[in-house]
């Protein structure tokens, strides 16, 4: 069996561009485009960020219990999806900076793209965020002496 050249990422993306399954089009908003794809940092529907175009493409996903797991992809399976990822997993007990920073010293040790790094982090940054627990609001004081007055009243 002949090996076949590999197809320029540019010539994908100009055919996938208009209609593919992670597309996301909408018509409120100004005929907005997004992506589903999970290898796309910003969920911006765009070359730049498609992962599934780019040979070097980086994804942050939520980890099953808590943290953080870096998604890359392999050089060497490019024809295979399933066998061309690369997962990286940091827990929820780490600290937030030694998380951002193993993310860019992994992404630039490994030569992938600089461009994504700022992007990467910011993506962790926002899955550690929503994985917090929300604080409960405290009571409001009263203010004034009108509302001090009414509140010992009703107590």
């Amino acid at each position: 069996m002949a090996d076949h050249a590999p197809v320029s990422s540019d010539l994908i993306w100009e055919i996938c561009r208009c209609n593919n399954a992670y597309l996301v089009k909408r018509s409120s908003g100004g005929g907005s485009q997004f992506s589903k794809d999970p290898m796309n940092l910003t969920n911006k529907h765009s070359r730049k960020y498609a992962g599934f175009v780019n040979t070097k493409a980086v994804g942050i996903q939520p980890a099953e219990k808590g943290g953080v797991t870096l998604i890359t992809n392999k050089k060497k399976h490019q024809n295979r999806p399933s066998a061309n990822k690369l997962a990286v997993a940091w827990p929820s007990s780490k600290s937030g900076p030694k998380i951002y920073k193993g993310i860019v010293n992994y992404t630039a040790k490994q030569n992938y793209r600089a461009d994504l790094r700022q992007e990467a982090v910011a993506r962790a940054s926002a899955i550690r965020q929503a994985d917090r627990e929300k604080k409960d609001e405290p009571e409001k004081k009263a203010r004034g002496a009108k509302a001090k007055a009414v509140q010992e009243k009703e107590s």
